[in-house]
């Protein structure tokens, strides 16, 4: 066991919902490994802090709950001033950023099932939430004084401000993302791009430094086996894990499933009657899960076949992945591109004019979005509904360009030599083969200089997947944030993960002896 004892050094922790147990998990090895004594956090969700009351493993000296702060929203006067200082000092340039990410306050959503939109607080209350959340963690920032946070995610209010807030005040920041090899995951201090990952592959394409020659055959015979037999890095999206038709949708009914549903049901209405979280603005209210559940079958039970379009070999088409709804994927990354029938469009009429626009539905979105949704796209003569079975490597294979906001699409679509363009943030966009839109104006002279001049360079490709793997461990991170209840696993499974950070905060010696996903 190495402990550095660096018992001065004080810890903080984003734990959102269930990750709490992967969160604390992370904390007991600090602790263990690395003798850190002083840990805070703030956490989403009355169950996630009533998990860490009750745990008798480690002394928090604060736990700053997101709901707690928003039950203040209703005493508080607001402050025009504050508010304007609060945006000259931490304005994106200004603070709506901050309110847009929060799909419970703006869209009712996570509460609601999608495509439920509707904001949840007029102009003067989301005024005041914004401004009692801010106070809060620069007072929990003021107090506490961490020297680093943990991220798993950003995407919320509260998140997004501990995030900006403690990055202007030199606080560091460490976030977590999945990597794009298979059971993999990696770590980050800018959610925007995988910044450390960037300079070292600066590095290798400079000659600064020199790849290690077997991990450079890994890489390669790695990109050559995807080509032959491409894996989704996360198989949870996979079509075939999906209940992309009628008759996965209705497997509820099944004797062992509908028992299953029942029991679940119970446990919401019993929460939100009973629990310690029935008067807090997260909590999902019965009758709203009920009516979005029979809304999401009724569409299942109508179906969508009528709308979908056959797959012609011999025309040229450009693919575009829709993505998850709502994900930060979109509000965080891309919240200009938020608007997908319009990004849709805006392709499909920037195209050559004998090009079709494939698009197809992501798997675990089937069921949500209404058969409007669907028709809209339709309405543009080059544009054809693909699908959700189809497997997205057919598509990408064939396609003479993939467009994505910010989706996995169009990084495997690099192992396939196929030109990218991109609308969102996203880890690839600094990649030459990428080109990320942020206009609608560029959109038509990225796609003609993408069909008509791509350069594909492999050397880069490997250099920037040598680079990922520097801050990479070999964990099935899904599995275990949603899946893994036993603490001992949990702590034994993120082991690796706390020694990379522990390298990266200076307070573990190299050589790391971590194992890496190749």
């Amino acid at each position: 066991m190495e402990n550095n004892n660096h018992k001065s050094i004080k810890a903080c922790f984003y734990l959102q919902r269930t990750f709490v147990r992967v969160g604390h998990a992370m904390a007991k090895n600090f602790q263990e490994t690395y003798g850190v004594n002083n840990f805070c956090a703030l956490v989403a969700t009355r169950w996630s802090y009533n998990y860490l009351l009750e745990q008798k493993d480690i002394n928090y000296t604060s736990l700053l709950l997101e709901e707690d702060i928003h039950n203040n929203y209703r005493e508080e006067k607001l402050d025009y001033e504050y508010l304007k200082k609060l945006e000259k000092e931490y304005g994106l340039p200004n603070l709506w950023p901050y309110l847009m990410v929060d799909r419970v306050l703006m869209n009712g959503q996570l509460v609601r099932e999608y495509p439920y939109d509707q904001a949840q607080y007029n102009h003067e209350d989301l005024m005041k939430i914004l401004q009692v959340t801010a106070k809060n963690i620069i007072k929990f920032l003021d107090e506490q004084k961490p020297d680093f946070i943990f991220f798993a995610v950003i995407g919320n209010i509260n998140s997004y401000l501990l995030y900006e807030i403690a990055k202007k005040r030199g606080i560091k920041v460490i976030v977590g993302e999945m990597s794009r090899f298979p059971d993999s995951y990696m770590i980050t201090n800018n959610f925007q791009k995988f910044e450390w990952t960037e300079k070292y592959w600066q590095q290798l394409q400079s000659g600064q430094k020199i790849i290690n020659l077997e991990m450079e055959n890994k890489i390669k015979n790695y990109i050559n086996n995807f080509n032959n037999k491409p894996i989704t890095y996360n198989s949870v999206d996979s079509p075939k894990k999906q209940p992309i038709n009628r008759r996965r949708q209705f497997r509820f009914l099944l004797p062992k499933n509908w028992l299953k549903s029942i029991k679940g049901l119970r446990q919401i209405f019993y929460e939100y009657y009973f629990g310690a979280q029935k008067n807090d603005y997260s909590a999902i209210k019965p009758w709203g899960y009920i009516i979005d559940r029979i809304k999401r079958k009724l569409r299942m039970l109508r179906g969508f076949e009528d709308l979908y379009d056959k797959i012609n070999e011999k025309e040229d088409f450009v693919y575009f992945s829709l993505s998850v709804e709502p994900e930060i994927a979109l509000l965080l990354y891309a919240p200009f591109a938020t608007n997908q029938i319009n990004i849709i469009k805006n392709i499909a009429s920037s195209l050559p004019l004998h090009y079709k626009l494939y698009v197809k539905e992501h798997p675990s979105m089937m069921g949500y979005r209404p058969r409007r949704f669907y028709k809209e796209i339709k309405k543009m003569p080059n544009v054809k509904l693909i699908k959700p079975e189809t497997i997205s490597f057919e598509l990408i294979a064939k396609a003479k360009l993939i467009t994505t906001i910010t989706g996995t699409a169009g990084w495997e679509a690099l192992f396939f030599k196929k030109p990218v363009i991109t609308f969102g943030h996203t880890f690839y966009n600094c990649l030459s083969m990428v080109k990320f839109c942020q206009t609608p104006v560029e959109l038509p002279y990225l796609i003609k200089n993408q069909l008509e001049n791509f350069n594909y360079n492999k050397k880069e490709l490997v250099n920037f997947m040598v680079a990922i793997l520097e801050d990479t461990v070999k964990m099935d991170m899904v599995d275990i944030w949603y899946n893994e209840k036993n603490k001992e696993i949990i702590k034994a499974k993120t082991s690796p993960l706390v020694d990379l950070i522990a390298a990266r905060l200076g307070i573990k010696k190299e050589p790391l002896n971590i194992e890496r996903p190749l």
